[in-house]
């Protein structure tokens, strides 16, 4: 996996062109995945309003620590919407773009005069991708919400234990944001390759959400009854699927959800006969659970060193994020990089998790300024110094 900033991106989505308006995580994690791949991306900022992810955790030098995670390889510029002229470059910049991407409200781009509709009249091969809570029709069209809501709606929270709580992690908008928005973009980008056309991509964090239910889905469609939140088969009712303490206080996940690696896990913690002497099934899994319990409680994570080792044994330790940053195995799949950056100094980045043999990941360019590449960029589109300098007198840009 390169990191060289120079080297010439190869990536599978070389050519590509991207226009992305979105702001803080599931929209620039998209287009950061696509930046991965060799597309260029131009983002675009209002001047006096810029990302809020900009602002967001910064570092001991003053990096801005969540926008230096989620946009590397891109192109910066500012343009305030509001202004007809704004409008006029935008328009510029989609004669020959291939990707518009955008997270405002439903009818965010409709109130700017730069709704889909206008769009797809002057640019028909445009691939528009917007993402949005609740999607551009239903009753919770309007809605305000974040992740914490699209995954109640979705049922998926109902699954986090009784009560429900918070993942402590950006499911919807990660989930169902950004790997379902990159995935339907580059199906678009197959279909026009077939037919020459664009279309909108209508992404719904909450429909996207609702998903991670499929095996659930599949046991309502069987049974009529909904799973009991935090304790059916995903979520805290059977002892081989399941978090434990250990005895320094931290804990363990054991995943050993077919029988055959349960039974290797016995077996390297001494206690092949638990299920020989008491079969699992629903009167023997409290016993079961107990025993389990009463076993990592009693050992440390130094202990319990030869079962992580173990190949077959589905027993992890549970890392928090240093230790994540630190993972040998993290570090040998290039997916925890640190970058020296010219102004900030080491920064963190986490690595592209898409592997391509023939086109790998290249880290082309550190995450902009905010309108780094302004001038630039309205040079390469015709416009002058003067008019440039117009542009900002009039707050154009």
């Amino acid at each position: 996996m390169s990191q060289n900033q120079n080297q010439t991106s190869q990536g599978p989505l070389a050519g590509v062109k991207v226009v992305d308006l979105s702001l803080l995580l599931p929209g620039p994690l998209c287009s950061q995945h696509l930046a991965d791949m060799g597309a260029e991306v131009i983002k675009i900022e209002n001047p006096r309003a810029y990302d809020g992810s900009r602002a967001m955790f910064k570092g001991k030098t003053g990096y801005p620590a969540l926008y230096m995670m989620l946009n590397r390889n891109k192109k910066a510029i500012t343009l305030n919407l509001k202004r007809e002229s704004a409008k006029e470059i935008l328009f510029k910049l989609l004669e020959d773009a291939d990707i518009l991407l955008e997270g405002f409200r439903p009818d965010g781009m409709d109130k700017m005069g730069i709704g889909y509709e206008v769009l797809k009249e002057k640019f028909p091969r445009l691939i528009y991708c917007g993402i949005s809570g609740y999607g551009i029709s239903g009753k919770y069209v309007d809605f305000a919400g974040h992740d914490l809501n699209y995954l109640a709606i979705s049922g998926v929270l109902d699954q986090t234990g009784n009560p429900p709580r918070p993942a402590g992690f950006q499911l919807a908008d990660v989930g169902g944001g950004t790997l379902t928005a990159l995935s339907a973009i580059l199906a678009a980008l197959y279909y026009r390759e077939k037919t020459g056309k664009g279309q909108r991509i209508d992404i719904s964090m909450t429909d996207a959400s609702l998903q991670f239910l499929s095996l659930y889905g599949g046991i309502l469609s069987a049974s009529g009854t909904s799973p009991e939140a935090g304790n059916d088969i995903l979520s805290g009712k059977l002892p081989n699927y399941n978090v434990y303490e250990t005895k320094e206080g931290r804990y363990v996940a054991l995943g050993a959800l077919e029988d055959m690696f349960f039974q290797t896990f016995l077996r390297a913690a001494g206690m092949e006969n638990l299920t020989k002497d008491h079969p699992m099934n629903e009167e023997n899994i409290p016993l079961i659970k107990q025993t389990l319990t009463e076993y990592f409680k009693s050992k440390t994570y130094s202990d319990l060193q030869p079962l992580f080792d173990n190949t077959d044994a589905c027993l992890s330790p549970i890392l928090n994020m240093k230790e994540v940053s630190e993972d040998p195995h993290m570090k040998d799949r290039g997916m925890v990089l640190e970058r020296n950056h010219p102004k900030y100094g080491p920064i963190l980045q986490f690595g592209s998790p898409f592997h391509f043999s023939e086109t790998p990941f290249v880290y082309r360019n550190d995450p902009p300024e905010h309108g780094e590449h302004t001038e630039a960029i309205l040079g390469d589109l015709g416009y002058s110094k003067e008019k440039i300098a117009d542009f900002k007198k009039d707050r154009v840009i």
